[in-house]
């Protein structure tokens, strides 16, 4: 019954069938117009990258890389052009040009020569977080995103075969053991080799090495609460630390090379332990792969080194990809920086940067051969120091490597009232890093001027503390940077010439002598840019260099003639655009060689 009545109901209502299909078929033609819209221009879109017409043209992602990792990041390079990117309507072409990180650094902050180096890269991978801390602190608007690992590699002693068979049968030893190691008169009588006298460790510049820097920051660690880092700040001020370093520095061996990599090829040729004048070098474990495998040189050594990992925390490189930022790095090319960054990450790409003899976590594939190189577990890696630590080890490094003859100019003029960030002027952070600065000196000397208009008498200068040996000095240099208080306006040039010549009528020989300008404004009276480069070029002598570095505070410095002047003594020219970047800033400079 109740299937008649339903039946019957819809009988009663006496709907057409007719309307309802016209009115489907008319959707389904409009959904259908609007579908066939939608992917014919998802089609044309996908056909217009294919065929590298894009709307805005083609734009070049340039990367400048460590030649630790270069190779492997052209590969992943030809990777990411096989898919036709496209990144903000550009199709993007991706240039990698292997650089030194070092010619990176100094090129980006100092002056790029195209002529050298080609047009400036848009990005930098580099093998440490060092030279991204290094560029900030040198100046932090080039630093265009947070950097960010693309992979590792630790940190390991590279010896001659028999040496690192000797190290490796004894009980062995830990990074924090390397101060009283090298230092001892027959440190190899620890691994049952008395005859070999002294182990003998070569430590290059760390300002340019960084596997030097890291193994120092090791070294170091043990005076942290846990032995483990990192290392503070604060930590360098202790006098056990300061003992650390100045054992460190005094066992380096006379005949240390300028550089990890020349300091590998020597022990390679030598034929006896020490008989290249020490026994073994820190070296980032892919550098020690592509050394023996002669990928660095294009011919494999005869005898390969071998690496051996000193026990505690290891120190490892994080290979930064580091997004730079300028008025040559357009949108596209930062969007594509990031959409590159992350492929790199991916985990095919990461097999290719494993092949290449570095670490990452999706992959534990190495590449073979491999001789030298054990790929070794990491246990622990070293928890590493801050930026600003870092910049401060490098300069404790520099002041206690023979020490520096270094002249301070400071600007009190009354610009050095406004504020630096945090309630305190910018006088007041100056004031506070040359003090940890003094502190933390192990050797050394320092003098100390101030410049204004009419602070002596006539003249826009006065000499605070006399040029002299930090350590029998200490006291006076704190209270002299304690009374420096802005006076009146800038008078920077004539200044600036004053100083230039007491450097030079009391010039210290084997020792770097240098002049380190602070200053937040222009040139304000007395002589001119003209006059000053005029007087400069008369009182130079390249037998006695004097390099002038100037750290400029503010946001808005006079760049050009300030860079101008660092450049034409082969000093450095740093920006600091806030208080807490001054300290960095001058252990940045004081660490440079």
């Amino acid at each position: 019954m109740s299937r008649h009545r339903t039946l019957r109901t819809r009988v009663k209502r006496g709907v057409a069938g007719w309307p309802v299909a016209v009115i489907g078929l008319v959707a389904l033609l409009v959904l259908g117009v609007f579908g066939w819209s939608w992917l014919g221009g998802v089609l044309e879109r996908r056909a217009a990258a294919e065929a590298g017409d894009c709307a805005e043209g083609e734009a070049l992602l340039r990367i400048a890389s460590t030649p630790s990792a270069a190779d492997a990041v052209r590969d992943v390079a030809k990777a990411w052009s096989a898919k036709r990117p496209v990144v903000y309507d550009h199709c993007i072409r991706v240039e990698v040009q292997s650089i030194d990180s070092e010619v990176v650094l100094d090129s980006l902050t100092q002056g790029w020569d195209e002529g050298k180096l080609g047009a400036k890269p848009h990005a930098w991978i580099t093998d440490s977080m060092l030279w991204a801390n290094r560029l900030g602190a040198q100046d932090h608007s080039l630093l265009g995103a947070a950097p960010q690992s693309i992979a590792q590699s630790p940190v390991l002693l590279a010896l001659p075969e028999q040496g690192a068979t000797a190290v490796q049968a004894s009980a062995g030893f830990r990074w924090t053991d390397l101060p009283g190691l090298t230092s001892a008169p027959g440190g190899w009588d620890r691994f049952g080799k008395g005859e070999w006298g002294q182990f003998k460790v070569a430590m290059p510049d760390p300002t340019s090495n960084a596997a030097t820097a890291m193994a120092i920051q090791s070294a170091l660690a043990g005076a942290s609460p846990e032995g483990k880092g990192p290392v503070t700040t604060e930590m360098l001020d202790l006098d056990p630390v300061k003992n650390t370093m100045a054992s460190l520095v005094g066992a380096k061996p006379v005949e240390t090379p300028g550089s990890t990599w020349e300091a590998m090829h020597l022990l390679a040729d030598s034929t006896a332990v020490n008989g290249s004048g020490f026994s073994s070098v820190p070296v980032f474990e892919v550098d020690l792969y592509r050394h023996n495998t002669g990928k660095d040189s294009g011919t494999p050594p005869l005898k390969p080194l071998y690496g051996v990992a000193p026990g505690g925390p290891t120190p490892v490189a994080d290979f930064p990809f580091v997004a730079l930022a300028g008025d040559w790095v357009g949108e596209a090319q930062v969007r594509a920086a990031q959409a590159f960054r992350e492929f790199l990450t991916g985990t095919e790409q990461q097999k290719i940067l494993a092949a290449a003899g570095l670490r990452v976590p999706s992959s534990t594939e190495r590449p073979k051969p491999s001789p030298g190189v054990r790929w070794a577990t990491m246990t622990e890696g070293l928890a590493p120091a801050d930026s600003n630590t870092t910049q401060q080890i490098s300069a404790a490094w520099a002041t206690a490597d023979n020490g520096q003859v270094v002249r301070v100019l400071v600007d009190s003029s009354k610009s050095m009232e406004e504020s630096g960030g945090d309630g305190k002027s910018r006088m007041e952070w100056l004031k506070a890093a040359l003090s940890g600065q003094v502190n933390r000196s192990l050797s050394g000397s320092v003098g100390l001027w101030e410049f204004s208009r009419q602070i002596d008498g006539d003249l826009p200068y006065r000499e605070l503390v006399p040029t002299g040996p930090v350590v029998e000095q200490r006291q006076a240099l704190l209270d002299g940077i304690a009374g420096l208080q802005p006076l009146s306006a800038t008078q920077l040039y004539t200044s600036l010439v004053a100083l230039y010549k007491d450097a030079q009528a009391d010039y210290q020989d084997g020792k770097r002598n240098r002049i380190v300008v602070f200053t937040d404004g222009p040139n304000d009276g007395g002589l001119d840019f003209d006059g000053l480069r005029a007087q400069l070029d008369q009182l130079k002598d390249d037998a006695r260099p004097i390099p002038i570095s100037v750290i400029a505070l503010g946001s808005a410095p006079e760049r050009d003639p300030l860079t101008r002047i660092t450049q034409s003594t082969g000093g450095s020219f740093s920006v600091a655009e806030d208080g807490k970047a001054i300290d960095s800033a001058l252990a940045q400079v004081l660490s440079a060689s």
